[in-house]
C-alpha cells in the first residue's frame, strides 16, 4: 500500500494559488484560458502547475469541484421541497443556468457526461450523476417522467440546453424556455 505524504507548505501555498488564479482565469477566457498564463500569474512555473494538475481538465474539475459540489447538494435540497418532477426541472434550471453564469462549468459538465461509463472516476462526475441518479428515479417513480430515461440523458440535454442558450447569446434568458420545450417530450404521457 503506498502512502500518500502530505504537501510541504510551499507546495500548498502554490496549489491553492494555482487553483485562486484557474478560476479567475476560467471565468476570464473560459476553460481555453492559457495554463502557462495561469501559472504565470501564479507565480510558479509551469512544471509546477503540470505536477499539481496533469491536464487540464484536472485543474478545471479542482477549480470548480466546490461549485459541483453545492449543485450536487442543492439537488437534495430541492427535493425536500418540492415533488419529484418539479424538483427534477428546477435543478436542471438551475444547473443549466450555472453552466451559462461560470464560464468552464459547462465544459466540465460536458466532458463528465460525454462517455456515460467513464464519469465515475472523477468528482464532478460522480456528483453531478448521482444527483441526476436521484432526481429522474424519483420523478420516474412519481409518474411524471418517462421510464426509458437516463440520468445522464439528462445531463447531456442540460448541457446542450446551455449551448443552446449561448448560441442565442442572451444570458441565459432562454432557459426557461428551452427547458419547458425539452420537458414537454420528457414527461410521461397517459
Amino acid at each position: 500500500m503506498t502512502q500518500v505524504r502530505p504537501m510541504r507548505a510551499d507546495a500548498r501555498r502554490n496549489y491553492e494559488r494555482l487553483l485562486q488564479v484557474a478560476a479567475q482565469a476560467f471565468a476570464e477566457h473560459g476553460e481555453g484560458a492559457s495554463l502557462d498564463d495561469i501559472a504565470k500569474r501564479a507565480g510558479v512555473g509551469s512544471g509546477t502547475l503540470y505536477r499539481h494538475f496533469p491536464t487540464r481538465q484536472a485543474l478545471l474539475e479542482a477549480a470548480y469541484v466546490d461549485r459541483v459540489e453545492a449543485l450536487g447538494a442543492r439537488a437534495d435540497a430541492i427535493a425536500q421541497e418540492l415533488a419529484p418532477g418539479e424538483a427534477l426541472w428546477q435543478w436542471l434550471r438551475e444547473l443549466t443556468e450555472g453552466m451559462i453564469q461560470v464560464r468552464g462549468l459547462k465544459a466540465l459538465l460536458g466532458s463528465a457526461v460525454a462517455d456515460g461509463g467513464s464519469v465515475a472516476g472523477t468528482v464532478c462526475g460522480t456528483v453531478l450523476n448521482g444527483a441526476g441518479e436521484r432526481l429522474v428515479r424519483a420523478a420516474q417513480a412519481e409518474g411524471t417522467l418517462r421510464p426509458d430515461v437516463e440520468p445522464v440523458d439528462i445531463l447531456r440535454l442540460a448541457h446542450g440546453v446551455a449551448t443552446a442558450s449561448e448560441l442565442a447569446d442572451d444570458s441565459g434568458r432562454c432557459i426557461p424556455r428551452y427547458l419547458s420545450l425539452l420537458t414537454e417530450g420528457l414527461r410521461r404521457r397517459g
